[in-house]
């Protein structure tokens, strides 16, 4: 069974509001999202400074829930941009 999403009053009042051109950029951040294609995009190979005490703590927790910590960092980005979407109140996994 497929989930089902609802929109909120304020979420549909701000697609009313949108230009064709930002309909068609969100259209397409969102493909690139949710796709299943995503994933045959190249990835980037990224720097970033994390406190030791706080990748340990990480890399801990995911290793208890059988997850790559490097796979966890990119869900968390992935969640974090989708609940950025005004009115989405699709569940996440």
């Amino acid at each position: 069974m497929k989930p089902v999403q609802y929109f909120s009053s304020e979420y549909l009042e701000h697609c009313r509001s949108m230009r064709p051109e930002q309909i068609v950029r969100f259209l397409e951040d969102f493909r690139t999202l949710v796709d299943s294609r995503t994933r045959a995009f190249k990835s980037r190979l990224i720097s970033l400074k994390v406190p030791e005490p706080l990748l340990e703590a990480f890399k801990v927790k995911a290793r208890l829930n059988s997850i790559p910590y490097q796979t966890q960092i990119k869900r968390l980005m992935s969640q974090w941009l989708q609940a950025s979407v005004p009115g989405n109140t699709t569940t996440r996994t």
